[in-house]
């Protein structure tokens, strides 16, 4: 099978769209008889590394970047920027593949499959959410026999409801590392190692939470449940400089939040898996403010916490609910930040049930790999 893969936002990212991207080509690459070729516009970026040494992935498959411009504009015409960049990188993209012959085009973005509807029909989107105002395309690629590969439940319920068959969707939700869930890979996975190598506290309570710091994350909840619990240390692992992590640390001290600690973003996967390792209790605050949050996602954090062995504390979400139970984590009522702390002392006052309910969670992460996602996505595409 050949298979394309295109993007039309920037790459390499610090964003955990990249790192998904990255893993699924890895894999998909992996697999006998897939041909893969990644397609993505140039862009700006401040990230001088290669595709392949950014995230750290075996160079299995063929990249190519297609010139497109690049531009900005002040204040508010960002978002007017932004649209047309896209639609213009669509129509390369778009155009690009009109020069190749695959057999299966594949892609996580509605524009560029939507203008190629119009040519071709081996056609695979991705969704991560459903887009009102982009109903006119998912109605197209009813009609053209376009197949869904669905994150969450939600996402397949919605597209049944437009009349899509069933036969055309697939519910993948997001994975983890083979090697890491069958304890290969070099993380420490000992708490008191893992806390030498960070040089973090022996003796210290600790709560981690990994990824971006937007609001819909629940991060602020987050720092509200920490600030009624001083005598546990949080850590923050992730954040940007040019946009949430300054913000957010502007709330900690407006707040006179001591007890959280912000690396930034961190780009070794190893060194977040170590403060996974390092951490008492692991922190998934989402919101149910957001939509998306409360829908449609299927974070990757998710999965690496429940590979890395230690008790989560997540939001009671019908999206995290397709993964969490209240077997393998403890689900507290979201945007609430009194319910957060409960869970959290929960876990650190029980540490026998907790390690009963981290040990069944690393259970449940064995059928949520990458690799095992690449072949069911592989084997939906050839029926």
């Amino acid at each position: 099978m050949t298979l394309l893969y295109l993007v039309s936002q920037r790459l390499p990212t610090e964003k955990a769209y990249g790192r998904q991207i990255a893993k699924m080509c890895s894999k998909f690459a992996d697999l006998s008889g897939v041909d893969l070729e990644l397609i993505y516009p140039t862009r700006h970026n401040l990230i001088k590394e290669s595709f392949f040494e950014y995230y750290d992935i075996k160079d299995n498959f063929r990249i190519s970047r297609i010139s497109a411009p690049d531009f900005n504009a002040p204040g508010f015409l960002e978002v007017l920027a932004f649209g047309v960049k896209n639609i213009i990188s669509a129509l390369i993209l778009a155009r690009a593949v009109l020069t190749r012959h695959p057999d299966v085009v594949y892609s996580r973005e509605e524009l560029p499959l939507y203008i190629l509807s119009f040519f071709r029909k081996n056609l695979v989107f991705e969704s991560h959410k459903m887009q009102i105002p982009r109903k006119f395309m998912y109605r197209r690629f009813k009609n053209n026999g376009v197949k869904i590969v669905a994150i969450v439940q939600a996402l397949k319920d919605d597209f049944l409801k437009i009349g899509f068959e069933v036969k055309n969707i697939l519910v993948a939700p997001d994975g983890v590392d083979f090697e890491i869930v069958n304890k290969e890979g070099t993380s420490p996975s000992d708490k008191g190692t893992a806390r030498i190598l960070l040089g973090l506290p022996s003796g210290q309570k600790l709560a981690v939470y990994t990824g971006s710091l937007y609001r819909w994350k629940g991060v602020y909840v987050l720092a509200d449940a920490a600030k009624l619990m001083p005598g546990v240390l949080f850590f923050v692992v992730g954040g940007d400089e040019r946009g949430d992590e300054a913000e957010f640390k502007r709330y900690l001290v407006e707040q006179r939040i001591n007890n959280v600690k912000v690396t930034g973003y961190i780009k070794s996967e190893e060194t977040v898996r170590s403060y996974l390792a390092a951490a008492d209790v692991l922190i998934l605050p989402n919101s149910a403010k957001d939509k998306v949050s409360q829908k449609y996602t299927s974070p990757l954090k998710l999965f690496a916490y429940m590979a890395s062995r230690r008790p989560i504390v997540a939001s009671d979400l019908p999206s995290l609910r397709e993964i969490l139970n209240e077997n393998n984590s403890i689900l507290v009522k979201p945007d609430d930040a009194l319910a957060l702390a409960e869970g959290i002392k929960k876990v650190l006052n029980d540490p026998v049930s907790a390690s009963h309910m981290s040990n069944l969670a690393f259970e449940d992460a064995k059928q949520y790999t990458w690799e095992k996602r690449a072949e069911s996505i592989i084997n939906f595409m050839n029926k």
